[in-house]
């Protein structure tokens, strides 16, 4: 198998496992130093036939009529043919019944943080399938992998790619843990950036209608972090109260302080949360407890806000018991993993997604969303290369497409999926062009 039809066929699978919702995926894409003229895939239009592995690979064949009219292009200004022959090849029906078929193979077989063993196996059989190289494993379940030769540029995709028709070098990293464990954090740690110089990542998002693109300058996703504190008093009979020292109104000073963090000492331009979800102090109703635990979650769109935070959240419960007589500590869960920083979309990227959204499928199917409170492992990978993460839409309330992905009710209209692989490569695609 030619090295360009692999490297079209694995995009594909990169995209599929973005709906699994289990893997984090990236492509790190690099152009070769030589000229067009001196490899035989000098022009994608020429060469990119069907992706669907059951389909013929020989150069020339099953090309689209916008492939097959651009001549010698290689694009090296995009214009609308070249978007017309990325959208043409992602929509052939073999490709996007091909897509369809390995995402619900994927779906069938859920699996949780650091346990997708099934999904990895998948990844790693389409792999050997087509003959490319990969280390495995890192963080656990992780892969990565590598197409070509090996010189810059890079560019990093993570998740919905399809075709990315250009030689040179690519890789690609397969995280495990996106929803629990910061499986970003451990590919990190296990050199899954090396070398790549710019990142993009998708989330699919029910606000939107299906294949609309959204994304935003600056902060997009929320810093998030988790608190739980234990306050100490001394236990005693609730009929007399003078012998016991209360940590229930201890506690209770605590919490109606913790909203003051945010209404009375926070810019009201600089978006913050501070909850508290969680009071427990038994449930024996004729004594006053010996401790009681309360716990909830913070968010900010700035390290500096975020932090500030943790340590007005840790102050203000220790000063608010002691004043009741009582001690405490305050538990972040730091060694668990369980604090995400902001994600920021970098400028220059983020205008580039936007271009390539834009160009590709028009601009009312572009919008800039607002910022919201959630929070992404994603942004492990923002704070050590520029990097973008926008959204597609997949809401179609006539299929009932109208769940988010932590619901039961989840599914998604599966005709984006052409649509953000088709986006996916474009934005790769583009970005070594315009960088090599």
């Amino acid at each position: 198998m030619n090295s360009l039809n692999s490297y079209v066929l694995f995009l594909i699978l990169i995209f599929i496992t973005f709906f699994a919702d289990d893997f984090l995926v990236f492509v790190n894409s690099i152009t070769a130093s030589s000229s067009s003229s001196d490899n035989e895939y000098s022009t994608f239009f020429d060469t990119i036939n069907s992706i669907n592995p059951k389909a013929s690979l020989n150069p020339g064949k099953n090309q689209t009529p916008s492939s097959a009219s651009r001549g010698s292009s290689s694009c090296e200004v995009w214009d609308v043919s070249c978007s017309e022959a990325v959208l043409g090849l992602a929509r052939k029906p073999e490709n996007v019944e091909w897509i369809r078929g390995l995402r619900r193979k994927i779906h069938e077989n859920p699996e949780l943080a650091f346990e997708e063993y099934e999904t990895s196996k998948l990844v790693r059989a389409e792999l050997d399938r087509m003959e490319i190289e990969y280390r495995y494993p890192l963080a656990k379940t992780g892969i990565r992998a590598w197409i070509g030769t090996g010189g810059p540029p890079f560019v990093a995709i993570r998740a919905d790619m399809d075709a990315l028709p250009i030689q040179g070098t690519v890789i690609l990293l397969f995280q495990p843990a996106e929803e629990a464990g910061n499986g970003a954090k451990r590919m990190i740690g296990d050199d899954a950036l090396e070398n790549v110089e710019a990142i993009f990542a998708v989330h699919v998002s029910h606000e939107h209608p299906t294949a609309i693109i959204g994304s935003r300058p600056g902060p997009l996703l929320a810093g998030c972090g988790f608190f739980r504190a234990v306050i100490s008093g001394r236990k005693g009979l609730a009929g007399n109260p003078h012998h016991s020292v209360d940590p229930i109104l201890a506690a209770s000073a605590a919490v109606i302080s913790l909203q003051g963090i945010v209404s009375r000492e926070s810019n009201p331009l600089d978006s913050q949360v501070v909850s508290v979800t969680s009071f427990n102090g038994g449930n024996n109703l004729d004594m006053i407890p010996e401790t009681v635990v309360i716990g909830g979650t913070f968010r900010a769109f700035s390290n500096a806000s975020f932090y500030n935070l943790l340590q007005r959240i840790e102050e203000v419960i220790v000063e608010q018991a002691s004043v009741f007589r009582c001690s405490a500590t305050v538990d972040f869960f730091e060694k668990e993993s369980t604090i995400y920083p902001p994600t920021v979309n970098d400028d220059r990227m983020y205008e580039h997604v936007k271009k390539v959204a834009t160009d590709l499928l028009g601009p009312p199917s572009f919008r800039v969303v607002p910022p919201m409170m959630g929070a992404e492992d994603f942004s492990f990978y923002s704070e050590v290369v520029p990097a973008a993460f926008f959204y597609i839409g997949v809401r179609n309330e006539t299929l009932g497409s109208i769940h988010t992905g932590h619901s039961p009710y989840f599914m998604i209209d599966e005709d984006v999926l052409p649509i953000g692989a088709a986006v996916h490569a474009t934005i790769a695609e583009r970005y070594l062009v315009e960088h090599g």
